[in-house]
This record gives structure tokens, C-alpha cells and sequence, in this order.
């Protein structure tokens, strides 16, 4: 199978070359045309957003939260698209950017490589790509939140518990990708280059157009080269993609897509944690921004490669049937550095409980996953209603190997003028960290049933059979994950919504008979209102929340598995966060577009004690875009996110428990675009206008935002 799948990566890749260099024969016969003028063929219009400009921030209809194509309003949970127009308003490069912009959704960047995001005091684990699941640990980084956005169309947000179509879990929220694909039938493309601050130089080219005289046959292909120094001391970052993607219509109904993604980071001096924060003697470390806590001798390497295939099929009474499938082998090498202790504030010498922890880590991660389903309407007692149901299987395979050494306080040195010019250790053997083999088979059902005029009811659900088996666990489980929700429409713009959602985690924690304790679940109550106008232009949503999580494990106190060393846990009960947000997005006028986001959340363990202190419970995010009435080919605009107070607590010189606070803060960022010819534009974006300066690692050490900075970019469009 490997070598299979190796093979159909380099055929593909192969086709991707000889359709670039097709389609820049074409240019020289077809430059005039524009990117509008393409013909969208794919019939499942759900994974496209609209090219109408008013639409710009919206999209009409996803199937985001059930598969069920449907507007915003039907959907009874709070939902957010981040459409390729904003993506390319704030220049919104990879997808950790767009998620920060995100309502309701924040962000831990752990070190210069690792960014967590959480939602309603949970952290987010799951990520889906065209609807098919992929789940991301804390532990180890393979680039999720790195992923270029250039190859997708837009982004889509389910906010609270999503176990119906992702299966396991934590119940914060889902982000789904949406690929572009190749949809038209007339050469276009986009060429852009941009250049920024710390010398970031970017360059992506997106060519799409037809492979055969009739457009049954089409291309697209979307490269790029990223390279970029930082603020960050002997930080450098590497980045090349490449995404080619061919689509056939077989038939007048049936559609082949195939595609393949190529992705390669390399990045020197990366950050491992955060920097100490104390010296000695107990007064706080000032660090400037620049301050690297790496050697010279690390590096972070990422490689990801998948392949991907969908078969769509559409029928004359309107049912759809797709089969989509994914496989993804992906691999990081790390050499890292991490210090933990207190240096001397005068000699800068690290006491004798401080040391570097070097680690050089590998993984590889391959998935495989099909997902199949049908949806359409269907007649019952006189009313029309909707129906999808569908099987998944997924196979995560894990593989961890790992060496470590010891940097005594000698061989760091004075830690006030650390440069990083430190010995690389002999790096002990290869030991295996863990090895696991995960599987999930699903099947799922969901139906939308308009039970009278104003009122519709979805209802559905989803059985799994989830098994680990490897070094870490040994374990199966079978699970039902049931989805519930109201909507009311009170007028034609304004629709009232409940919903009850679920999900599940299972757990490697066993008890002290040997065992596994059940998975952790998440129960979601939410109720709210929801608004559209101008067609779905401009859409709107107010909702309250209450989720509960149950059967987490608690270790217990000198209790054993089966008189082992290993630590005895028992389920208890888990983190209840309840909470309100909003959102506002799209177009308000025809020159002024905006997205305006404002949540409010308290989380709380079992104990009443507030749960990731370190995450902000109340945040606004707001960003606009306004083209002149007088000058229509300049467009500005700009935004801010705000986030309340924040804390962590950690262990100082004096072995006391002490409560680290970043406070508040706002973030402004500015853009204004130029529309130089029908054809030309140049772009400058501005973030952090006012050089706000906060610690971006909240859960341990001081790892410091990016200062203001800038880019100007020139995008060339036929």
C-alpha cells in the first residue's frame, strides 16, 4: 500500500507540472480573461463560496455541524466561515492566523512552533479536511495550525460539540477546510509576491483552467515559497507547498476529483517553551523580545503529503451521493532546547536545580480515511424534509521515537548573555516514546424534518467503534452519539434555535482493577436567535451554552493498577462552562463589509476552581472592509481583538505557588488595497498598529507576541 500510494503522489505530481505548463500556454491566447468569468461545474455548491463581491464574507448555504446543505439560520449551532475574500483582506497566511481571528475562539502559542486554540474552555483537537476527520494532540506537532491557506476556499467553524460528524472529541468546537478546486472552465489564475517585516518574502501562484477542449477535464494547481527571518534572535523559517488537484465529469451527473498536498516547513533556532521567569533571588526576569532560549545547533522540520479522491454524484430528484477518501503520511525531526530554573541575577549562573533539557524527537503519522454518504429530500405525511446518511472509516497510525540529554548549569553559562553557542550533546540511542494504532468505524444518520411551516426539527445520530491498540493503550470501545435541534423561523429574517449535541474522548487512564475508565463525554445545550438579510449578505446569531463534561479521570492518591507502579485513576465529573456569544458577518452596505464577534464563558472543574485560567473568558474580534464611494478601486479597512485578563500559576524561587497575570489587551491591525488596472493590485496590512506587547505563552515561561509590522503584497489576477 505505501508503495502504491507513492507512486499515485508522483503521477499525480507529474500531471500537476504538465498542466502548469499547459495553462501557461494558454496565457499567452487567453490573458484578458478574468478569474469571474469561470464557470463553476461542481454540482455540490456547498463547498463553494460565491464569487458575487457581496457575498464576500458569507457564503449561502454550508454543511457545516450535519452534512445537510443549509443556511446559517437552520443550522442550531453557533457557526462561523472565514470566506477566501477575508482570508486575503487581513493576509491571513496560514491557518493558525485565521483561527486567532476567529469568534469565540483563543489561542496558546506554546513556543515558536506549537499554537494551541481552544473554545468555551476547550482545547480544539479536532480538524477536518473536506468533512473528513483528523485529529490533532497537544504532544506532538505536525503543522496543523501552519497549513498555507492559499489552498483552501474558505474555512468552517462549529463551534460546541460536533461528535456527529467527527466522531471523538473534546467539545469545543470543529474547523473544517474546504480545498479550492477545479471548477473552471477558462484559464485563470493568481500570481502574488509579497514582502514584509524580518525580510518575509512570499510568493504564490493559483492557476486553474480546462485540460480538454469540452471543460469536462480540469486543472488547478497552487504553489508557493515562503522564506522569513523574525523578531525572535537566530529564528529562520522555510516554508514551500504545493497543491494540484484535477476534476472529470464522467458523466452530465458524476464528478472525479483527485488532488494531491504537499506541504514541507524547515525551520532553525525554533523555541521549545517559554523562557524562565525568575531569577534566584525571587525578582522577575526582563527579557527583550528578541531573546532566544534555543541553541544554535536546533532545527523543527515538518514534511506532510496526502492524497485525496471524491466521487460525486448527483440525481435527477435532487439526492446526492459522495465518497470521499484521504491518505496522509506525515513526518517531523526536532532538535530542541528547553531551560527550567532560576539563574543567579548576577552571575547568570543557573542554580543546582536548573538545567537544559535538549530533545531530539522524531514522528510519523500516517492516516487513511474514507467517508461515504448520500443526502436529498424526501416526502413524508404530506411535507418535505431531508435526510443524509452515511459509514466513515478512519486508521491513524502513530510512531514516536526520542533521545534526550542533560546541559548542566556549566555548560549553559552566564544565562544574562546567553547567545546560544552551546555544544551539541552526544545524543544517546533512539528509544521509542510510543506506538500506537488507532481506528474508528462509524456509521451516522441525520434528518431535517419540517414539521410544520415556521418549525423544523434535526434530529440524528452516530454509533462508533473506536479501537487503540499499541503502547500507550490497548482498548475498544463503542460508542452512541446522539445530535438534537429546534428551529423556529418567527419571520423571514429572524429564526429562534435549541439544540442538544454530544461527544466523546476516550481515555488511556485505567483504574485499579486494570480497567479503562469510559470515555470522557461532552453534553452541549444551546439555545439562541439567529438573523439573515439581503439573501444570506449579511448574516447574525446570538446564543447561551452549557456544556458538561463527564467521566473525567482523576488520578487517586496511592492508589495502583493491579499493585503496579502505575498511578490508579477513577471518572469523576468534569468541567461545566456555560456562556454567551454573538456574531455579526458580511455585507452591510454594498461598499462596507465587517465581521463583529463578542464571547463570554466561565469554566469550572468539578471543584469550582475556573478551568485554563490562562485562556481569556470574555474576547471581541472585529474587522472591516470599506471600498470608497468616490474612489471604488481603493479599499480599506482595518480591526481589533480584545481579551480580558489572564493567569497561570507556577512555583517560584521560594517553592511557593504564585499567580502570573497578563492583562488585557487590545490588538489593531490595518489594511488598504489598490486596484492599480483591471488586472493588478497591491495590498499593505499593518498588524499590532500600536506595538502592544504581551507573554503569548500563559501556561508556562514568557514567550513574547510579534511587534508591529508590516507587508505589502502585489496580486495579479486574469
Amino acid at each position: 500500500m505505501p508503495g502504491m500510494t507513492k507512486t499515485f503522489c508522483y503521477s499525480l505530481l507529474t500531471l500537476a507540472i504538465i498542466e502548469a505548463v499547459t495553462l501557461q500556454s494558454a496565457f499567452a491566447a487567453e490573458s484578458d480573461l478574468r478569474n469571474e468569468q469561470s464557470l463553476v461545474v461542481t454540482a455540490d455548491t456547498s463547498d463553494d463560496s460565491t464569487s458575487d463581491p457581496a457575498r464576500a464574507y458569507t457564503v449561502p448555504a454550508t454543511r457545516a455541524g450535519t452534512k445537510l446543505n443549509l443556511t446559517q439560520r437552520d443550522i442550531p449551532q453557533s457557526v462561523s466561515v472565514l470566506t477566501r475574500q477575508r482570508i486575503k483582506d487581513q493576509n491571513l497566511q496560514n491557518l493558525g492566523d485565521a483561527l486567532a481571528n476567529v469568534t469565540g475562539i483563543s489561542a496558546s502559542q506554546n513556543d515558536s512552533e506549537r499554537v494551541d486554540f481552544y473554545s468555551r474552555g476547550f482545547y480544539i483537537n479536532n480538524y477536518t479536511y473536506d468533512d473528513i476527520p483528523s485529529t490533532q494532540t497537544g504532544a506532538w506537532n505536525f503543522g496543523e495550525t501552519d497549513s498555507d491557506t492559499a489552498i483552501y476556499e474558505r474555512i468552517d467553524i462549529v463551534r460546541g460539540s460536533t461528535g456527529l460528524m467527527t466522531g471523538t472529541g473534546n467539545p469545543g468546537a470543529a474547523i473544517n477546510m474546504i480545498r479550492k478546486k477545479a471548477d473552471s472552465k477558462t484559464f485563470a489564475g493568481d500570481l502574488s509576491a509579497s514582502y514584509g517585516s524580518w525580510d518575509n518574502q512570499r510568493y504564490v501562484a493559483d492557476l486553474s483552467g480546462p485540460l480538454n477542449d469540452s471543460g469536462t477535464l480540469r486543472g488547478r494547481v497552487v504553489t508557493g515559497y515562503q522564506d522569513q527571518d523574525s523578531w525572535v534572535d537566530r529564528y529562520h523559517k522555510r516554508k514551500k507547498f504545493l497543491y494540484a488537484t484535477v476534476a472529470a465529469d464522467l458523466t452530465d451527473n458524476t464528478t472525479l476529483e483527485l488532488g494531491y498536498d504537499y506541504q514541507s516547513r524547515n525551520t532553525d533556532g525554533p523555541t521549545w517553551g517559554g523562557l524562565p521567569l525568575w531569577y534566584s533571588n525571587g525578582s522577575k526576569i526582563h527579557y527583550d523580545r528578541s531573546d532566544n532560549p534555543s541553541a544554535n545547533w536546533t532545527h523543527y522540520n515538518i514534511l506532510s503529503r496526502k492524497v485525496f479522491a471524491n466521487l460525486t454524484t448527483n440525481f435527477d430528484n435532487g439526492w446526492q451521493v459522495r465518497v470521499n477518501g484521504t491518505h496522509t503520511e506525515s513526518d517531523f525531526d526536532s532538535k530542541l532546547l528547553y531551560m527550567t530554573g532560576y539563574p543567579d541575577q548576577t552571575t547568570g549562573i543557573f542554580n543546582s536545580n536548573g538545567y537544559g533539557y535538549a530533545g531530539w524527537y522524531k514522528g510519523l503519522r500516517t492516516q487513511t480515511a474514507v467517508d461515504a454518504y448520500a443526502t436529498g429530500p424526501f416526502e413524508m405525511f404530506g411535507r418535505q424534509h431531508q435526510l443524509v446518511a452515511g459509514v466513515d472509516y478512519s486508521r491513524q497510525r502513530n510512531r514516536y521515537l526520542y533521545s534526550t540529554s542533560i546541559l548542566s548549569p556549566a555548560e549553559i553559562g552566564d544565562w544574562n548573555s546567553w547567545s546560544g553557542d552551546v555544544a551539541e550533546p552526544d545524543w544517546p540511542a533512539w528509544a521509542l516514546s510510543s506506538e500506537d494504532t488507532i481506528r474508528q468505524k462509524a456509521g451516522y444518520a441525520a434528518a431535517r424534518f419540517s414539521l410544520t411551516d415556521p418549525l423544523s426539527l434535526i434530529a440524528g445520530a452516530r454509533y462508533t467503534q473506536y479501537s487503540a491498540h499499541g503502547t500507550l493503550a490497548d482498548t475498544e470501545k463503542n460508542n452512541i452519539t446522539p445530535y438534537g435541534g429546534l428551529v423556529y423561523d418567527i419571520n423571514e429574517n429572524y429564526s429562534a434555535f435549541a439544540s442538544y449535541t454530544s461527544i466523546f474522548q476516550p481515555q488511556t487512564y485505567r483504574d485499579q482493577q486494570g480497567n479503562y475508565l469510559k470515555p470522557v463525554t461532552g453534553k452541549d445545550y444551546e439555545a439562541g436567535i439567529k438573523g439573515d438579510w439581503d439573501n444570506g449578505d449579511i448574516t447574525a446569531s446570538l446564543s447561551v451554552f452549557r456544556i458538561e463534561q463527564e467521566n473525567l479521570g482523576q488520578v487517586q492518591s496511592n492508589r495502583y493498577v493491579n499493585n503496579s507502579s502505575e498511578n490508579a485513576y477513577k471518572s469523576s465529573k468534569g468541567v461545566v462552562s456555560r456562556g454567551v456569544d454573538f456574531e455579526i458577518n458580511g455585507a452591510v452596505t454594498d461598499n462596507l463589509k465587517l465581521t463583529f464577534g463578542a464571547t463570554r464563558y466561565v469554566a469550572k472543574d468539578a471543584d469550582g476552581d475556573r478551568t485554563n485560567p490562562y485562556m481569556p473568558q470574555t474576547s471581541l474580534k472585529l474587522f472591516t472592509s470599506y471600498t470608497l464611494p468616490m474612489l471604488s478601486d481603493l479599499t480599506v479597512g482595518g480591526g481589533i481583538n480584545w481579551q480580558n485578563r489572564t493567569y497561570k500559576e507556577a512555583i517560584n524561587p521560594a517553592g511557593e505557588t504564585e499567580r502570573v497575570y497578563q492583562g488585557s489587551y487590545p490588538l489593531v491591525n490595518l489594511f488598504a488595497r489598490y486596484q492599480v488596472t483591471r488586472e493588478l493590485s497591491v495590498q499593505g496590512n499593518v498588524k499590532n498598529l500600536f506595538d502592544r506587547e504581551y507573554n503569548t505563552n500563559p501556561a508556562g515561561g514568557v514567550a513574547f507576541n510579534e511587534p508591529a509590522n508590516y507587508s505589502v503584497s502585489f496580486n495579479y489576477s486574469f
